[in-house]
Order: C-alpha cells, then structure tokens, then sequence
C-alpha cells in the first residue's frame, strides 16, 4: 500500500507460521493429537471478548502454534439491553482454548486470561449456576440510575478516576440485586459476583477461586485505584455487600489450577487483565508516557502515566494498567463504545456488507466522504461527551448517498473519535505524541489506519500481530510463570508496519469540523426533551396580539393599492 512503509522497531524475526490443525476437541479429557518442540514452554492466552473467544497457543520463542475461536450470541431483551450467556461464555471459551491447543500439538504450561471488562455476573456459591444473564458493558438499563448519582460524581473520581456511567459494573450489579431471587441468595451469604474473568476463574478452577487482578476491579465503580482495595464506602452507596466480591490478586500471579478434565492436566492460571490494559501490555506500553489504541467492539485509548495515578478530566478516565513486572501501574483511557461493531452492524443490521473486509474496498471506491457522516451512539456517547441518550446518528444523505458512503462513514467514525481523545490526552497530560500503535480487528483495514494517520498528523503503527489483547494475557502469565523473565524478554522481536500522513492539514481540519459537526447534531437531539404534547395544542395568543394581526393584511392590501397607483 502507498504511504505504508514495513520498518522493524525492534529488530528480529517476524512470528513463525502456524502448524497446520491437528485432530480436533473432544467432550471431556483432551489429548493433543501430536507433540511438537516439546522442549519449548507455551501459553495459552485466552481472549474472552464481546462477540467471541479467540484462544492462541504462543510458544516461548513468540510463535503462534495455534489457534481457536468461537463467536458468541448477543441478547437484545429490550432497547438499549445487552446482555450475554455466562454459561455459553464458558462453553465457548473451552471450545476455542481446545481448538487451539490441538492444532498447536503441545500442551500448555500456563494460562492467561484477558477479557471484556465491566461486564458482570451473578452466580450461586453452591451450584455455580448463573442466577440471571450477565450484564454487558455496552448495556444502558441503568441510564436513570447513573444521573440520580450526579451530586457523587466528585466522591466517585477521586475514589476510582471513574464517573458515573452505566458502562461500569456497580449500577448493574445493583439492579440485579432487586431481583427477590437473587437479594434472597445473597442474604443467605450465598452469591457471588464478578466479571468475566473472575466467572472463568471460578469454573476452570472448579469452585475454588473466586479472585479478580486491579485492572478489572478498576472499572467497577467500586475499588479503591490508590489504596488498590475495594471501597466499603462505594459498596454501601451502591447496596451492594463487599462479601460477594472477588479477592483482588496482582495481574501477574497465581490464580488457581485448572480441572484436570478441561485440558487433560491441571494448568496454572499464572496472568490475568481486562483487554485494554492487557493490549497495553502487549504492544510493550508498560512505562509512563507510552500510548496504544485498540480499535475493537469500541476503541480504547490508554496512557501509562507509571506509578503516578492521574486525574481525571476533560472526558477521560483513570484506571489500572500494568507495569513491566506485572505489578499495578496507572494510565489515562478514552472509551468509544462503538468502533467496528459499527461495521458489525451495518452487515448483520442493515446486511449492506457481505463481511467486515468489504469496507475497505468500498471505502476505497469514493474520492470523498460527500459529506456523510455517522456518529455511532448505537448504546450512547462515551468519551468525550458521556452521554447515555445519545443514539445513533447519520447525517449529509441525499439521493446519491450509497452504502459505500455508510461503509466510509463508520470507519472515518473510528479515526475522527480517536482523534479528539489523542489531543485531549496529550493537553491532559502535557506530553506530544510522536507515533501510535494501534491493534484489534479492525486495525487489519489499510484504508482505516492510512485515514487515521492522515486525521492525526503523526505515523500510525502496527504490529505484526495485531492480536495484542491475548499478547498482553500471554505476556503476564508468562511472566507470572516463569515462561519469560521480564517484559523485554516477552516482548522480544516485532516488526510494525507505519502508516504516515498523506493528506493536507487544512483538509484533515475540515473533515474534523465536519465530525464535530454531526456530534453536536447527535447531541441536540439525545437533550432536546420537545414536550410532544405542547407541539399538538393550538397556540394562545392574547387579544392585542390578535388585534394587531388582523390588522396586518389590511396594511399590506393598502400598500399594494398604492404602489398600483
């Protein structure tokens, strides 16, 4: 591609090809159908995402040995509801992990787990049965609930760097528990919450550890990011009682051996991260002032700050990252909800794609956007306006407009977000980007990275493995496992491919303005609360007003006399 240069950053060799798939899975105890470099250690880094599982086998050296994924289905009960099967998660989960372990022909030595944060379930202590679908990130239900909490919205940065929002975890714990069903659990000390990973946790381990690492208690609404603990305060604002919540254990450690039935030996869960922070790890960010941008289900910005937590501000938030060692550090995150799922949507939704691949091409086939744009509040506004209301928006249609506009549109919508948090980061922060690496799915699209580099002004990287989030899960459990010594070691040899900018700044600019543009659009309307009834009643007028109406007509009738004259 044009303007796209292969420069290797760290020297080395790229990732080795992937051995061809061995006999598949089987129900209960698995048995690789072949061995292969015994010798060598591998991990199995397991991605538990929004839409699916990705699980890869990575062997010592940084090679891919094998691969596993399995889609999972999304529930939509109502307008503005997401929620997930947490005993499907599981059950893909394992598929995947037993897909990619046969077609690596070895078997694992320790495990890492990475997944979607902020999504939550609720499960009984005794059954391990999940009392009710788990909540998801993108879910709104609790909207209502989130603005009742405005007069604690300063109480809740400082405590957490985060803001009240249904996004995160607490407010939907907390409407699960006005379910009798599962209030009654839970005063009989029976309930157990978590997010994914700590759902995971607990079944591969067979009911024996119920723990989570910072960087997912971090986007609860309920841990402590400075004092690195849950908040008995927030715990009491929200109703919720701290016992149900996991033990908190650093990212890079023990969490448990698996069931031997699962993968035919027991295996150390050694890593554990919620997927941004893990994809900030994997693309080796893990000292202060080093950025990445993940563009998924949503686009994640992250900025480790180190060992200094941030504050807060101008529409982002703080969180826990990791440091080298696997140990808690801090960053500054921008959260869009919506990125590729756009694309997702505008196949399965609308079904004007054949497959996500094809917005490129289409893309391609326009000189211009023709001024359409489309703001994707499909579940509301994140950073930086925050705004749940919002819905999804589309602007600039006329008789012309095709779907190659809408397929443009929706991937323009990821660079123009991640544009506006980028600068907002660098003044929060005070530093000056050089460079950003980039990851996720749709970071595969040319066109997207080539647009986003042009949008910045500055190069767009990319690795070679683009799956950074299973990476940073891989990395830690390494670590924690003895796999690699140190980040350095883990991160090793990689090669990026730099995206730099081809378009005029002044054009950038104006596109930018066109962006901001339909965001206010979006905006006004989420806001407007038009009294639907006022517009239907006649209006009242008072009887001088009247008067002097009537007399209007007769005015312009005698001055058009005149000038007949």
């Amino acid at each position: 591609m044009s303007r796209a240069e292969r420069t290797a950053f760290l020297g080395g060799q790229t990732a080795g090809r992937m051995s061809e798939p061995a006999v598949s899975r089987g129900e209960g105890v698995f048995f690789p159908a072949r061995r292969i470099e015994t010798a060598m250690k591998h991990v199995l880094a397991i991605d538990q995402g929004t839409t699916g599982t990705t699980a890869l086998m990575i062997a010592a050296d940084g090679r891919i040995t094998g691969r596993g994924y399995q889609e999972i289905t999304q529930h939509y009960p109502q307008p503005g509801w997401v929620e997930h099967d947490a005993e499907e998660i599981l059950e893909r989960t394992l598929l995947a992990a037993r897909d990619a372990i046969a077609a690596s022909g070895a078997r694992p030595d320790v495990i890492g787990i990475t997944n979607q944060r902020e999504t939550i379930v609720l499960w009984h202590r005794d059954t391990g049965k999940p009392l009710a679908r788990a909540i998801v990130w993108q879910d709104r239900r609790t909207t209502e609930r989130c603005a009742q909490l405005r007069s604690k919205t300063s109480l809740i940065a400082q405590r957490t760097g985060l803001r009240p929002d249904p996004y995160f975890s607490a407010t939907k714990i907390e409407w699960l528990l006005k379910k009798p069903e599962i209030a009654f659990v839970a005063r009989n000390g029976r309930l157990l919450a978590g997010t994914i990973d700590t759902w995971l946790i607990w079944k591969l381990t067979g009911g024996k550890v119920h723990a989570t690492d910072p960087t997912n208690s971090s986007r609860t609404l309920l841990f402590d990011i400075t004092r690195l603990r849950w908040s008995k305060e927030l715990c009491d604002l929200f109703k919720i009682p701290i016992e149900i919540l996991p033990e908190v254990r650093p990212s890079a450690g023990d969490f448990g051996k698996t069931v031997t039935s699962f993968f035919g030996k027991a295996i150390p869960i050694t890593g554990v991260a919620g997927d941004q922070q893990a994809a900030l790890f994997g693309q080796g960010c893990c000292g202060a002032g080093q950025a990445k941008n993940t563009y998924g289900t949503g686009a994640f910005l992250l900025l480790n700050t180190g060992k200094k937590v941030p504050r807060p501000g101008d529409g982002l938030l703080a969180t826990v990252a990791c440091d080298e060692k696997g140990g808690a550090a801090y960053a500054l995150e921008a959260s869009i909800f919506v990125a590729g799922a756009a694309i997702q949507w505008l196949r399965d939704g609308l079904g004007i794609l054949f497959n996500a691949e094809e917005s490129e091409r289409l893309a391609r086939s326009l000189e211009s956007n023709e001024g359409v744009y489309f703001v994707p509040a499909l579940v509301g506004l994140g950073a930086p306006n925050w705004e749940p209301k919002a819905r999804g928006t589309i602007v600039g249609l006329t008789r012309g407009t095709t779907r190659a506009h809408l397929a443009r549109a929706a991937l323009e919508a990821m660079a123009y977000g991640s544009g506006e948090m980028l600068g907002a980061m660098a003044r929060r922060a005070r530093v000056s980007f050089q460079s950003l690496r980039v990851d996720g799915g749709a970071a595969a699209n040319n066109w997207l990275l080539q647009f986003q580099s042009d949008v910045l002004g500055i190069p767009v990287e990319r690795p070679d493995m683009i799956e950074t989030t299973a990476l940073g899960a891989a990395g830690l459990a390494g670590i924690g496992g003895g796999v690699w010594r140190d980040v350095a070691e883990f991160i090793g040899t990689r090669q990026f491919m730099r995206f730099t900018p081809a378009m005029e700044k002044s054009a950038a600019a104006g596109l930018m303005q066109g962006w901001q543009r339909a965001v206010r659009g979006a905006l006004s309307w989420a806001r407007d609360r038009g009294d639907e009834s006022a517009a239907k009643k006649p209006r009242r007028h008072s009887k001088r007003a009247s008067a002097e109406r009537s007399k209007r007509p007769m005015a312009r009738v005698k001055s058009s006399r005149r000038r007949a004259k």
